[in-house]
């Protein structure tokens, strides 16, 4: 699956192939195979679209 990070009008394509998915109380952490685990604080998932395979996420109010 795709990790797309929406914000301030823009999608960006954080991560391809995604393996893991983990909510935390900070944020949202995905990893791939072979690659560093990514963290991003003050995210939270918007959207899965298993038909297309991408997982959207947004920033929430406040987070920097």
């Amino acid at each position: 699956m795709s990790i797309i990070l929406v914000g301030d009008g823009k999608e960006e394509v954080l991560l391809e192939n995604a393996s893991l998915l983990e909510v935390t109380d900070d944020g949202v952490r995905v990893s791939a195979l072979f690659e560093e685990p990514k963290f991003i604080r003050g995210a939270a998932v918007r959207a899965i679209d298993f038909l297309h395979g991408k997982v959207t996420v947004t920033k929430t109010k406040g987070a920097t």
